[in-house]
């Protein structure tokens, strides 16, 4: 009530103001403002929500008619509420009249309308999806975003077709990239067009750009379209394939692709309703039909009906009424039907019924459905307010759990006294070759026996193992079970046929979800423990390079000068600023990154060398990874070479190198060998025939002893590291290092000829004296000869005695 005086006052203040504006307005242009004034608003006041209007003071600023925004409206005559699953009190509501709301609809609200400037012509919307913070709304075909946040609106880029369609979800399990990424994907798709020659398209930014979507062999596929959907419960892009009455899914990815789902009746158009929480159930529903799928959509199936206590219809068409509005969170469903009765049903893992509640007077053309809490449902009409251009919502709040108690269903207690796990709700990370442990707690009613089921939506990708056990006893004296679940890989458990088994190589994920089969519809508290599983990159991953002996320790380099801008040169012969191994034409000043690299790694040139690698998670040293990995030094240094060749290290195909990835991957730069390209020469698959069997082999690590060799060459050379075994990790494990290569004389100026072949002849020559003298002294000659020595010897030894005063 106090609310209700609260958005009076603020109208009627915001009357008076809007008023005078358009008295003041029809002075100045009164054929242009008379008809529509009251279409010009834009409101931003506590008590009435804002809308998509534009604000009195255009009309201040005497605009032309022709900048009157277009009031929206939804081409179903079936009036639905879209709800932001992350955001509980963002909505749209789709009728006569499209209102957006930030508070869950406590305030009074304007149509929402959208600027005449975007240029619409016919505002009919046909379809709308709230992606994050904005809404992707298809209106006239084509897609338009209003960023609420900021009060915006843009045009979609990239769409060259007519679209009538949007689909998307969003993820509130965390903001981990794998998270945010699912809220940002969007398609945009023409509804009945032939499927083989339609053109979908898909962003990943929340609508506000498009490309086209490759599907493969859609080409092939047969029937309309009747929707496109990411199914991030099972890592596929899922196609809704109608023909002759029947429609089925086909998928994009492995296993899947090779299959289709099975076909089911389709019957109208129908809505389609992905729950929230990443679980796989989809809704299925028109005015005759309520179909309901646990697994995207590979199997459909309807939903039967409960009228009392003894009264099971198979499907809605059966029980004979008319859907008007559906709502649906993570694990209830209600419908509202034209015949004023409302009915519930629980989505837990087996329950597929509804139960019909007594039909009240609540059911009107602009009603709709929504639930506002776990086991709370609101049934909302909006209500004109007669003097003033702004729409009231009645609410008809319905609590679940109260009317379960009547005893006219007949409904019992729920069996179920305690179900709780601290993975409920929470998001975590499955790196290839790790593991992950959960538990559970159950505690049944006294007399009462449990069936606990855990299931994963996708076990192409996750396998699970539970054990259950007693844990105890309650003060109460009920017995406490405990579940313990250890999930993997599929690939891992060694159960799982290769045919059933998704890409290990491809980033999926799953949800796991632990519920009680056996439970009642009366336990409408007490939801499923669920958690989403990303079986993909772990970012608390990286990679260390082992430093034992640095530069600095070793007294080469002074820690201290390295900090003070320090810059080393790098010989134009000896470094390409292309890494194509050609000699550069002028040298390259290096500036040194110490705050990035530290102290280089002490290196003796002449020894072969293979960096030690350390994998660390969260500040905790965990492996020395022996897998393999690439090295580039990063300024185009080439004077280093491998030990093994292609032949010597036992390759069957043609090796990889740098030179071939950088041809392949140029637009990438220079640095783009990483896990998503590498193809081992070891590899059976691998059909490039080995042709240069000796060129060097630049892989380290893995099944090779291969190293690196360094020319004669003293410095710093900083390189580029990358695991690039694709079954190693989902994580781009690169970073970035130095060493300091030392020990090298340094190379001679002199030719080396010039040098050895007089060398070489001094030799000989005094090898030929060696033997010539003696053999000459025994001759005439050789005796004259020696005479003469003998006697220059003796002047000189008298010389000597009269220089120092013999004589």
């Amino acid at each position: 009530m106090l609310r209700r005086q609260q958005d009076a006052a603020a109208r009627g203040q915001l009357r008076a103001q809007v008023q005078a504006a358009h008295a003041q307005t029809v002075r100045r242009h009164p054929a242009a403002v008379e008809a529509h004034w009251w279409r010009w608003f834009f409101v931003q006041d506590a008590g009435v929500a804002a809308g998509g209007c534009d604000d009195p003071a255009t009309l201040l600023a005497g605009q032309s008619s022709a900048a009157v925004p277009d009031q929206l409206y939804f081409s179903s005559p079936r009036t639905q509420l879209i709800k932001h699953p992350c955001k509980k009190n963002v909505a749209l509501y789709l009728g006569r009249q499209v209102f957006f709301t930030t508070d869950n609809f406590r305030s009074s609200l304007f149509p929402l309308c959208i600027p005449a400037a975007l240029k619409v012509g016919t505002p009919e919307l046909t379809s709308a999806h709230i992606a994050d913070s904005v809404l992707v709304l298809v209106v006239n075909q084509k897609v338009y975003i209003y960023d609420y946040e900021a009060n915006s609106w843009n045009t979609s880029l990239g769409i060259e077709r007519p679209v009538s369609h949007v689909s998307g979800d969003n993820c509130c399990y965390s903001r981990h990239p794998f998270c945010v990424d699912m809220s940002n994907s969007v398609f945009a798709y023409l509804y009945g067009d032939q499927i083989s020659q339609t053109t979908v398209y898909f962003s990943n930014t929340r609508g506000y750009k498009f490309q086209k979507f490759a599907y493969e062999r859609q080409a092939e596929l047969v029937g309309s379209l009747g929707g496109t959907f990411y199914f991030h419960s099972l890592s596929q892009v899922g196609l809704l394939l109608i023909d002759q009455g029947k429609a089925w899914f086909s998928y994009s990815e492995h296993p899947l692709n090779s299959s289709f789902g099975l076909p089911f009746d389709y019957n109208g158009t129908l809505g389609i309703l992905i729950t929230p929480g990443q679980k796989g159930i989809l809704i299925f529903w028109f005015e005759k039909s309520l179909l309901v799928s646990r697994n995207s959509g590979q199997l459909v199936y309807p939903v039967h009906v409960r009228e009392g206590p003894n009264t099971l219809y198979s499907s809605i068409s059966e029980a004979n009424v008319t859907i008007h509005s559906v709502a649906a969170n993570e694990n209830e469903l209600a419908v509202l039907t034209q015949e004023n009765s409302l009915y519930y049903g629980s989505l837990g893992i087996l329950s597929s019924s509804l139960i019909k509640f007594a039909g009240q007077n609540i059911c009107t053309q602009d009603a709709a459905l929504m639930f506002t809490d776990v086991g709370r449902v609101e049934i909302l009409t909006p209500i004109p307010d007669l003097m003033f251009p702004a729409f009231d919502f009645q609410k008809c709040s319905v609590n679940i759990q109260a009317i379960l108690m009547d005893p006219q269903f007949e409904v019992d207690v729920c069996k179920v006294e305690l179900l709780e796990g601290e993975f409920d709700s929470k998001m975590y990370t499955i790196d290839m070759n790790s593991k992950l442990e959960l538990t559970a707690l159950m505690i049944p009613r006294p007399g009462k026996s449990l069936i606990p089921l855990a299931m994963v939506s996708n076990p192409h990708s996750l396998g699970l193992q539970a054990i259950i056990y007693e844990d105890g006893y309650t003060y109460d004296g009920n017995t406490k079970h405990r579940m313990n679940i250890s999930l993997k890989q599929q690939h891992h458990w060694g159960r799982a046929d290769p045919s059933f088994t998704s890409s290990i190589k491809r980033p999926t994920g799953s949800t796991i979800t632990l519920d009680v089969a056996n439970k009642e519809i009366s336990c409408v508290d007490l939801k499923p423990l669920t958690a989403f599983i990303s079986v993909g990159c772990d970012q608390e991953k990286k990679i260390v390079i082992q430093n034992e002996i640095s530069a600095c320790q070793n007294n080469i380099l002074d820690p201290v000068g390295l900090q003070d801008n320090y810059s080393y040169v790098i010989e134009r012969d000896a470094y390409d600023p292309n890494f194509q191994g050609q000699k550069a034409l002028e040298d390259l000043v290096v500036q040194y990154e110490y705050e990035k690299l530290g102290c280089p790694s002490l290196v003796y040139w002449n020894n072969p060398w293979k960096p030690v690698v350390e994998l660390w998670r969260e500040g905790k040293f965990q492996e020395v990874i022996e897998t393999e990995f690439v090295l580039l030094e990063v300024h185009g240094l080439f004077t280093y070479t491998y030990s093994l060749t292609a032949q010597t290290a036992l390759c069957k195909a043609q090796p990889q190198n740098w030179t071939t990835i950088m041809e392949t991957a140029s637009d990438r730069g220079p640095f783009a060998w990483d896990r998503e390209n590498y193809v081992s020469c070891h590899d059976p698959d691998n059909e490039a025939p080995l042709r240069w069997p000796n060129v060097p082999y630049q892989i380290l690590g893995g099944p090779t002893a291969n190293k690196v060799i360094f020319d004669q060459r003293n410095g710093i050379y900083v390189f580029y590291i990358s695991i690039v075994d694709p079954y190693y990790s989902y994580c781009h494990l690169e970073t970035t290092f130095s060493i300091y290569v030392h020990g090298a004389f340094p190379l001679s100026v002199i030719l080396a000829a010039a040098t050895i072949i007089p060398l070489v002849a001094v030799m000989l020559l005094s090898v030929w004296l060696a033997y010539a003298i003696p053999k000459l002294l025994h001759t005439e000659k050789g005796l004259k000869f020696k005479g003469f020595w003998i006697y220059l010897c003796r002047k000189c030894r008298k010389a000597c005695a009269c220089f120092r005063g013999r004589c």
